[in-house]
């Protein structure tokens, strides 16, 4: 350091003197501080303030002559969070710092008010960013401890040292949040002294990170009832009150018959606008004629959520509400419930099922159809089918009166997109699909929704992972043996499938093992007990093999012990099953392994940095806010499973109340959660008493209404901008902030290309609104007429079934099964097999969950009767009197008998033989 440079410090060490609190960042100074002097530093804190630790500091530093002391120091303030002060030493400008002295002098003068009218709990969470973390922590404690007052007096010692240029507004942005009447003597107008309050907003508000927006906390605009705002949500606005400007904004062009899309952040009431919209049209009818709207939600949960809302809001006037859903399509006459009723809520397949079948002869018998989460429109998605039925009816010139149609969504995203052009023409694809003229978004009432929708800040957070890893080192080895072994069965392995340099504990091995199982199951030899002998081996060791992988993943995001356990489960349903000769080999070699992987996995120098890290964020977050409600989002199930026991096994985690969330499919093997289970979640998380931490995968991240989240974090969970949006609209909360946690450097950088992309939607968005409303109406019906001519031209002739007998042989062993001639179409989609011939190729185990559906008991699970195979097949039900198999048809390999060809199916509508309807009276015969 130059002899100037240390004139410079001196110069201005007043103003570090009045900033600065030492012992904030003596940890960061060890390595140029004796111990001595560390301690007389904190002393001088303890006996005199933080004024005078300062002076004494300054004496000791500029003091020091080994090199490289000021940069450690730069280096310091910045770790601690002095960005003001260090950015004022950098470039030995403190105008900055200068122009806060007359906000200090203002807070003096008030501080007597300031302690009896402040609740620094209240506010503390807005001001974070004005003081360092140790100040926040130690004002918590001091509230906690001694009272408010004595809380309100630490705040104003801190907020005096704040080198934060932006405090003073960040303070007046708090304070009228809370409605506090100290709000009015803290006055922070442009014109005194040049602070530059319209700048300051401006750089808050284009800030790529922390964006600051405010909420209501006393929904004003509700009638007589008020409530806090953690229960305004799009689920409880059924209760009658007058709707907000920035709602009947968004409702206005299609109040006015206009096709709309409703683009707007979630948490701002789209389900009320949608509510709102109903109403005006259903009221709009002339005596004697009646509307007929339609509701579309993607998902159950959704579903069930929105029927209850419709149906509070409009039974009290008198309207019929209904929905029906794939679970209860089977039991109720579609076309009657349509008939019969003014508002149904729908899953979309639904319609799209029945359009086919005539049940519902066309859209036309709808005068309004709403679909929520419409960004879905695009590709074979079911909304895309009902609209391409819409489409062929508006093109086709036929004379039945279409439907209204409106679009709800947080984002209507832009695809791959590269620039705004790019991302115009998405979004007129999107318009063009849902034959929407107008795009509706809030531009006159912005201020308001920002009282209503707060943005969370977003932090980026990236991890190391392991250094070393032994976990994963004798899971490879045991990868390599099991490769070895499946080679000796089949020397041309590595011919089966064009994946190259796979990587253990990646999904391109996972890939790799999917292209190779599927290979196998169609491999032909001359030999067929060789063939079958063969697939069978194969089978096995790629099962094994990708049970080691899915190890690989958790113990990579997880614990080792998560890992482990999870492939001793997987060993112990192995030894429960047929357990062969290969089945016994694979699982002594892993057995062999198993103490030292046990040893290791126990071993707290194997702690995952990114689990350290996650409980980092969670102490912090709910030491600052006991009340916080948190989402994390993770990529898998098993992950699910893995951080609810890390969580639930973590002492220093012993606060948070975990449960979670999955969808309802089935991978792997894995059966998804049931709707009521997933129903039940939402329930206990909502009521926020039960549960403080919700675990989910990509279920929870569209459409659900969760309760206010004040944290969600992303744990190595990215996706597209519209995921990006509705993830982050999760913590909707006042004060809310959202964490991306990855030891992926791209992951990060793929997150920042969504916040890229969102910024060039909204500007494209913006664009269009600009045009004129013809014009934009003629490029929506160009494109619609040119993507009808491609549908059209690509229209494929209905497959004319293949009568010839056909073998369908069990896909893990090659056993033969049956034949198509002795299989049985039951109500159009479940399959059974006639002939006793079946009976002596499977057996039956009590099914774990036995259950009643539609005109089906489900009463057992039927498996490969061949000796060592026990492949799943199906289940066996009663339907009716009669007691029969029903089989999946990924269970099977199809075999041509005159040709010997191999083929896989994985559904039933894909495989194209004659389908003989279920006759009761051949089981007579």
């Amino acid at each position: 350091m130059t002899t100037e440079q240390r004139r410079s410090l001196q110069a201005f060490q007043d103003y570090i003197r009045k900033t600065l609190d030492p012992t904030y960042i003596l940890s960061y100074m060890a390595p140029w501080f004796r111990e001595e002097e560390v301690q007389y530093i904190q002393a001088e804190k303890n006996n005199k303030g933080p004024m005078e630790a300062a002076t004494l500091f300054l004496k000791f530093l500029l003091e020091l002559q080994e090199e490289g002391w000021f940069r450690g120091f730069l280096d310091a303030l910045d770790h601690a969070g002095y960005s003001g002060l260090y950015e004022a030493i950098e470039s030995w400008d403190f105008k900055k710092i200068e122009k806060l002295e007359e906000y200090r002098l203002l807070l003096k003068r008030l501080q007597p008010e300031f302690k009896t009218r402040i609740i620094p709990t209240d506010i503390i969470s807005d001001l974070s960013e004005c003081l360092i973390n140790q100040e926040c922590e130690e004002i918590l404690q001091i509230c906690s401890t001694k009272g408010m007052m004595a809380g309100a007096e630490k705040l104003v010692e801190c907020l005096l040292r704040s080198d934060k240029e932006n405090w003073p507004k960040t303070l007046k942005l708090a304070l009228e949040k809370e409605r506090n009447k100290f709000s009015e003597l803290w006055i922070v107008e442009k014109g005194i002294k040049d602070v530059e309050t319209e700048d300051l907003e401006d750089k808050m508000e284009t800030s790529d990170i922390q964006i600051f927006y405010q909420e209501d906390p006393e929904c004003q605009n509700l009638s007589e009832n008020s409530c806090p705002p953690s229960e305004v949500s799009d689920t409880n606005l059924y209760s009658p009150f007058k709707p907000r400007n920035y709602q009947l904004e968004l409702a206005l062009p299609a109040m006015k018959g206009k096709n709309t899309i409703i683009c707007a952040p979630t948490g701002c009431g789209k389900t009320f606008v949608s509510l709102l919209i109903c109403e005006h049209h259903l009221k709009k009818f002339p005596q004697g004629q009646k509307g007929k709207v339609v509701f579309f939600a993607n998902q159950i949960p959704v579903y069930e959520q929105q029927k209850s809302v419709f149906s509070k809001y409009f039974e009290r006037h008198g309207y019929r509400v209904t929905g029906i859903s794939g679970a209860t399509a089977e039991n109720v006459p579609v076309e009657q419930i349509v008939e019969n009723n003014d508002i149904i809520i729908l899953t979309p397949q639904i319609l799209v099922n029945n359009l086919k079948k005539g049940t519902i002869p066309s859209l036309s018998i709808f005068t309004l159809m709403i679909f929520d989460e419409c960004h879905n429109t695009s590709k074979q998605h079911p909304y895309n089918m009902i609209m391409f039925n819409y489409l062929d009816q508006k093109l086709g010139g036929s004379s039945g009166p279409l439907p209204q149609v409106i679009g709800l969504t947080a984002s209507v995203g832009v695809g791959d997109a590269k620039n705004t052009d790019e991302a115009l023409d998405y979004i007129c694809k999107l318009c063009a699909s849902l034959d929407a003229s107008v795009i509706a978004t809030v531009k006159h009432n912005l201020e308001e929704l920002e009282q209503v929708v707060y943005k969370p800040q977003k932090f980026f957070r990236k991890v190391e992972s392991r250094i070393s890893d032994k976990f994963k080192y004798i899971i490879a080895q045991l990868m390599r043996d099991t490769e070895s072994l499946a080679k000796r069965i089949c020397k041309d392995l590595e011919n089966l499938s064009q994946i190259q340099n796979r990587e253990f504990g990646t999904q391109k091995y996972e890939q790799w093992i999917v292209t190779v199982q599927k290979a196998c199951m169609v491999f032909q030899m001359p030999d067929k007990d060789e063939e079958s002998r063969i697939c069978k081996a194969l089978f096995l060791y790629t099962s094994h093999l990708r049970k080691y992988n899915d190890a690989l993943i958790i113990s990579e995001h997880a614990r080792m012990k998560d890992a482990l356990d999870y492939l001793k489960d997987f060993f112990s349903n192995v030894r429960a099953a047929g357990f062969d000769e290969i089945e016994q080999d694979l699982t002594q070699r892993f057995e062999e392994k198993l103490q030292e992987l046990e040893s290791v996995s126990r071993d707290p120098s194997n702690e995952n940095p990114k689990l350290e890290d996650l409980c980092f964020i969670l102490q912090e977050e709910y030491h600052l806010n006991p009340e916080t409600i948190t989402i994390l989002f993770v990529k898998t199930r098993a992950l699910v499973d893995a951080l609810k026991n890390w969580i639930e096994g973590n002492p220093k985690l012993s606060f948070l109340k975990p449960s979670i969330l999955t969808g309802r499919g089935k991978t792997n093997q894995n059966t998804g959660m049931t709707l009521p289970a997933q129903k039940c979640i939402l329930d206990a998380f909502k009521a926020s008493g039960d549960h403080n931490i919700l675990i989910a995968t990509s279920v929870a991240d569209e459409g659900i209404d969760i309760a206010q989240c004040n944290l969600v974090i992303l744990y190595e969970y990215v996706g597209n901008v519209i995921k990006m949006i509705q993830t982050r609209g999760r913590g909707r909360a006042r004060g809310s902030k959202c964490f991306l946690l990855t030891s992926n450097a791209g992951v990060i950088e793929k997150e920042q290309i969504n916040m890229y992309k969102e910024k060039m939607m909204n500007d494209s968005i913006l664009r269009l609104q600009t045009w004129d409303e013809a014009v934009f109406r003629e490029k929506i019906l160009h494109i619609q007429t040119h993507e009808k001519f491609i549908r059209d031209s690509q229209e494929k002739p209905k497959p004319v079934p293949d009568k010839e007998n056909k073998k369908l042989l069990c896909r893990k062993c090659k056993a033969l099964a049956c034949y198509t001639a002795d299989v049985r179409v039951i109500e159009e989609c479940h399959y059974t097999v006639l002939g006793d011939a079946f009976k002596e190729c499977f057996v039956s185990r009590p099914h774990p969950k036995p259950k009643q559906f539609s005109s089906f008991e489900k009463r057992a699970k039927i498996f490969c009767a061949r000796q060592n195979c026990s492949h799943d097949w199906g289940i066996h039900v009663k339907y009716k009197t009669f007691e029969i198999p029903v089989i999946k048809i990924e269970s099977f390999v199809v075999e041509d008998i005159a040709t010997g060809v191999q083929t896989l199916y994985s559904k039933w509508k894909d495989f194209h033989f004659e389908k003989i309807p279920f006759d009761p009276a051949e089981m007579s015969k």
